[in-house]
């Protein structure tokens, strides 16, 4: 057993109550969506105190440990992916696609040709069959922008990748307003509501 307590900070839910008025996203769902974000941060606390209980009582790599450190990634993935897909909405936001003269315009279309470009790649990767999320990452090494998909929160995510535009594609994000076959629909009105200046200040110069 360890003589001394393992020191841990517990994570604590951001505000976004400010998210509301959204195009084509209601408030309702944006209520009900971060109920779920809650539940991630929750969720990640409690994982982390779990582990550090079995590490003092001298029982790490125990089944119980293992596991617990297999869910972290989901849990906390869950909670950091939302963080972003939040952080990067605003209403009133993007109803027209960044100039290619803006830093985050020419950053896409070095690598797609035009924003138009990356814009329809992207809405097809978060088309894709399947419940995930579409995010925009940017090679920290390279400072490459590739649009990529996530199923659940940790599988697909890219080891040192910074996500640039993050979008939530998972049913629960869109099904309250829209039917299940008009996902396209809450992608365009995802585009409706990007903060573009919150994207900007993510790429790695």
């Amino acid at each position: 057993m360890l003589q001394q307590k393992i020191s841990y900070k517990p994570f604590v839910e951001k505000d976004f109550s400010r998210l509301k008025g959204l195009t084509g996203i209601s408030d309702k769902t944006i209520e009900i969506h971060l109920g779920l974000y809650s539940g991630y941060v929750k969720n990640t606390n409690i994982l982390n105190e779990k582990v550090i209980e079995l590490t003092e009582g001298g029982k790490s790599g125990s089944p119980e440990y293992a596991e617990l450190k297999r869910r972290y990634g989901f849990e906390f993935n869950g909670m950091r992916l939302h963080e972003f897909y939040f952080e990067n909405l605003k209403a009133g936001g993007g109803s027209d696609l960044p100039k290619e003269s803006t830093p985050i315009g020419s950053a896409l279309a070095s690598v797609y040709s035009s924003v138009d470009v990356w814009k329809n790649d992207f809405a097809k990767v978060g088309a894709m069959r399947g419940v995930g999320w579409a995010v925009l990452f940017q090679d920290p090494i390279t400072k490459t922008l590739s649009n990529n998909w996530i199923t659940l929160h940790e599988e697909g995510n890219i080891a040192g990748w910074q996500p640039i535009l993050v979008m939530d594609v998972w049913e629960h994000a869109w099904i309250l307003d829209y039917k299940p076959a008009d996902r396209p629909k809450y992608i365009e009105s995802f585009f409706s509501n990007i903060d573009w200046s919150v994207v900007e200040k993510r790429l790695i110069k």
